[in-house]
């Protein structure tokens, strides 16, 4: 599929967590990351207020679309990441939260921390050294720097290296 899209992200990374965490209870959940299926696209429609058009996504033969779920939870996604694997480095396009998990009422946090560190975990089995890299909003570039650990490339540029990629898979995943 051509034209493909350059996004600015805007994820808030709000809690670095060892998973993910109820907001409510506080309990802590561990996850998987798998692909998305289009089976798994009838539940993450625009009508159920997702924002970004995955199926879209699903169809760039360069990128890999992957859900978040909760252990032995898998039907109920949590968010979403859309990857492009090159050589060098894995660019993430997309990241989005379940509309269940966004705002001041949101039910888990940690979600897109651990989306990120998952990037950073395929770099490193796919051979880029942790390497990861994504475009940023304006407004959110010295979060980005302040949470992840990423490094500002001029413009819109956010570069995760192999320290602080280290740090956020160490956090979320065992090697």
């Amino acid at each position: 599929m051509g034209n493909s899209r350059s996004y600015h992200n805007d994820f808030i990374v709000d809690r670095l967590t060892n998973s993910i965490i109820n907001t409510i209870s506080g309990d802590s959940f561990p996850t998987d990351v798998s692909l998305l299926t289009k089976k798994d696209l009838k539940q993450i429609t625009k009508k159920k207020d997702w924002v970004f058009d995955w199926n879209k996504e699903l169809k760039f033969l360069d990128r890999e679309v992957y859900k978040l779920t909760i252990v032995n939870n898998p039907n109920i996604i949590q968010g979403l990441s859309c990857l492009t694997i090159s050589s060098d480095h894995v660019l993430i396009h997309l990241i989005e939260n379940a509309p269940f998990n966004r705002g001041k009422g949101k039910l888990y946090e940690g979600v897109p921390g651990n989306l990120v560190a998952y990037a950073c975990k395929l770099s490193f089995q796919r051979g880029s050294q942790g390497f990861v890299s994504f475009h940023a909003k304006t407004n959110l570039i010295d979060h980005y720097i302040k949470t992840l650990g990423a490094h500002h490339f001029g413009g819109h540029l956010m570069v995760i290296d192999t320290e602080a990629a280290t740090k956020l898979v160490d956090k979320y995943f065992k090697l």
